[in-house]
C-alpha cells in the first residue's frame, strides 16, 4: 500500500491542521508514564492564547484553570466565541494585514504565550516579535510532518524538515509541513532561547473535527464484523490524547523547558490490532475482526489513514510516520491516559452529538457501511470461496 507523503499533508492541510487543532470531557484518568517526570513548579502564570476555541484551545484553556494559571484568548471570535464567558478574550487577527490585526495585544505583557494557530510563517513571525518584548516564554504548536522524510521508525527532533523553494509561498496546501517548520523558526527568532516547540503527532479524543480516530471507537461499538487493515494487527499505531497535549504544553511552561518535543504516544509501542481491542472493551461491543493486508486493500482501493483511519502501513517513505521517537518528550514529563480511556470518551462525545453532527463526521473519514460490506465479501471470496460478510 502506497501512501506518498506529497498525498498525505494535501490530506493533512485540508483540514487546516492535521494535528493541531471543544468540549472539555470530564474524565480524569490514569496516566501511563515512561521514564520520571520532572515536578511541576507551582504558582500561578498569565498565559496568553492565540486561538484557544477550536479543538485544542479548548482543552488548554480548562487545563490551565485548572492548574491554578490565568488565561487571555486571542482570536476572530468566529469560533464558538460562546465558550468560556469568563475568560478574557482579546479580538483580532493574526494577519496583521487583515482590519486591526494583532492591535489588541499591544502593551500587554504576559508570562507565556501558546501559538495553538500558526500555518504561515510571515503571521507567526507577526505576532512573535510584537510579543517578544512583553512575554518571556513563546510555545509553538507544530507537527511532525515538518521532516523532510518519514522512511524509518524512530525518527527524532534532530531528523532533517521539509522545505519550499519559495518561502513567500503561503500556499498550506501544498506546503503544510514546510512552512510550519518555517513559523517554529519565526518564533524562535523573535524569542531567542526563549522558544518551545511541541510536534504532535495525529491528535485525537472529545471534539476532534477530523473523524480520523474517532471512526474506530464509533465503528467497534456498532459491533459485528469489521474490516481492520494490515496482515494481523501487529501495524504501528500512534496519536496523541488532545488531553495528554495540553498537560504537556502547560508543563513546559511551568518548568521553563526550552527546544523542540516530539509529543505523541502511547508511552509504549501499540499496534493497530491493540487499538482496536481497546475499542472493544471501551463499548463492551460484540466486534470481530477481519484483518485484511495493505495489498488486497490497495486493490479494492482501500487507502491507508482517510478510509482506514490512524493506520499507514510501515512501508515505503511514510514507514515511520507511526513510530515517531517521543522520548526527549517523555523524558521531560509528557504522559499518557490509558487507550481505552481514549476511546471510552470519545465514544460518549460522539454518541452526545445531534444526529445531523454525526453524519457530517462521518463523512470526513473511515468507510461507509456499505463499503465496508463490499470490501469485507471481496476479501471472503478470495480467501473461503464465499461473498458473505457479516452486516
Amino acid at each position: 500500500m502506497k501512501l506518498s507523503r506529497r498525498g498525505f499533508l494535501k490530506g493533512a492541510a485540508a483540514f487546516g491542521s492535521l494535528w493541531a487543532v471543544g468540549c472539555a470531557s470530564t474524565s480524569t484518568s490514569t496516566r501511563e508514564s515512561a521514564g520520571t517526570a520532572p515536578v511541576p513548579r507551582t504558582g500561578g502564570k498569565r498565559i496568553l492564547i492565540l486561538g484557544g476555541t477550536g479543538f485544542l484551545g479548548p482543552q488548554l484553556v480548562e487545563a490551565a484553570r485548572a492548574r491554578g494559571h490565568t488565561v487571555t484568548l486571542f482570536n476572530r471570535g468566529k469560533t464558538r466565541p460562546q465558550l468560556f464567558p469568563d475568560v478574557e478574550k482579546l479580538q483580532g487577527d493574526r494577519d496583521p494585514k487583515v482590519g486591526e490585526g494583532l492591535k489588541a495585544l499591544e502593551g500587554r505583557s504576559w508570562d507565556a504565550v501558546i501559538d495553538t494557530s500558526g500555518y504561515v510563517p510571515r503571521i507567526v513571525r507577526a505576532s512573535a516579535e510584537l510579543l517578544a518584548p512583553n512575554v518571556g516564554h513563546y510555545v509553538f504548536i507544530s507537527t511532525i510532518s515538518v521532516y523532510k522524510e518519514l522512511p524509518r521508525p524512530g525518527m527524532d527532533e534532530d531528523s532533517p524538515l521539509a522545505t519550499v523553494a519559495d518561502p513567500t509561498d503561503e500556499n498550506v496546501s501544498e506546503n503544510y509541513g514546510a512552512l510550519k517548520a518555517l513559523s517554529e523558526k519565526a518564533a524562535e527568532a523573535a524569542f531567542p532561547g526563549r522558544t518551545t516547540v511541541i510536534r504532535p503527532g495525529l491528535i485525537v479524543g472529545p471534539d476532534d473535527p477530523t473523524q480520523r480516530f474517532t471512526y474506530w471507537p464509533v465503528r467497534v461499538a456498532r459491533g459485528g464484523e469489521v474490516l481492520a487493515p494490515g496482515a494481523n494487527g501487529a501495524d504501528p499505531a500512534q496519536f496523541i490524547d488532545v488531553r495528554d497535549l495540553a498537560e504537556f504544553a502547560l508543563l513546559t511552561v511551568e518548568n521553563q523547558d526550552i527546544g523542540t518535543f516530539n509529543a505523541t504516544g502511547p508511552a509504549r509501542p501499540l499496534t493497530m490490532g491493540e487499538l482496536l481491542e481497546a475499542c472493544k472493551k471501551a463499548s463492551n461491543s460484540d466486534a470481530t475482526f477481519t484483518w485484511a493486508d495493505a495489498g488486497f486493500l490497495e486493490k479494492q482501493n482501500v487507502k491507508p489513514w482517510m478510509d482506514m483511519p490512524v493506520w499507514v502501513p510501515p512501508t515505503g517513505e511514510m514507514a515511520g510516520m507511526s513510530s515517531v521517537s517521543n522520548a526527549r518528550a517523555v523524558a521531560r514529563g509528557l504522559k499518557f491516559r490509558p487507550v481505552v480511556d481514549t476511546a471510552r470518551d470519545t465514544l460518549a462525545w460522539f454518541n452526545g452529538l445531534p444526529p445531523e453532527r454525526q453524519a457530517g463526521l462521518a463523512k470526513r473519514a473511515g468507510l461507509t457501511p456499505e463499503r465496508e460490506r463490499e470490501v469485507l465479501a471481496a476479501w471472503h471470496q478470495q480467501h473461503t470461496g464465499t461473498s458473505h460478510a457479516s452486516p
